[in-house]
């Protein structure tokens, strides 16, 4: 990755799928880490052999703040979504009865788009934390894939549902940072 400069600083290239329109009708996958991936979300035990999360009281606000995503962005669909100790994944899908036209992404306001989605969703859950005390930060950004079909759509549902499981094994799972 070549290094680019914006205003004689360093900075990291769009993570974004160029050109593409992300306000348009389509599955989404999100990934969201906490900064520094820090456990604030809960921790991972077993119940009846299997891996599940006890969301702390921050991770059960993300739970409750992305099923409150519909309310504020009528156009979403949730689907598949997992907390973990640093992190969520999650899928949802933008379907805008009205929306027939695709267009190139565009610099300017951001508004009903993925981006607008996000930016909502983890501003309230950091309002949530501010407002009750609760240490917690983000990470900034976030990363997203568009699902192409309905074989990635059903690889993806599999791995967000099998992500505690494997959590011993996870690349968040940094040494220290979750015990």
């Amino acid at each position: 990755m070549d290094e680019i400069k914006f205003r004689n600083k360093y900075r990291i290239d769009p993570a974004r799928l160029a050109g593409y329109d992300y306000g348009a009708n389509g599955a989404y996958f999100i990934t969201i880490c906490t900064k520094d991936k820090a456990c604030y979300f809960g921790d991972i035990g077993k119940v009846n052999d299997e891996a599940v999360i006890s969301p702390s009281i921050i991770g059960q606000r993300v739970i409750d703040g992305w099923l409150s995503i519909p309310g504020f962005s009528p156009f979403v669909q949730l689907d598949a979504f997992q907390l973990m100790p640093n992190h969520i994944h999650a899928i949802l899908f933008i379907h805008k009865i009205d929306k027939d036209i695709w267009q190139a992404n565009q610099f300017g306001p951001q508004r009903e788009n993925l981006a607008s989605i996000i930016r909502g969703f983890k501003s309230g859950v950091t309002a949530y934390a501010t407002t009750h005390q609760l240490p917690f930060c983000w990470q900034p950004r976030y990363h997203d894939r568009v699902i192409r079909n309905d074989s990635e759509l059903k690889r993806i549902q599999q791995y967000i549902v099998d992500n505690p499981a494997r959590w011993e094994q996870d690349r968040y799972n940094e040494v220290g940072l979750c015990m």
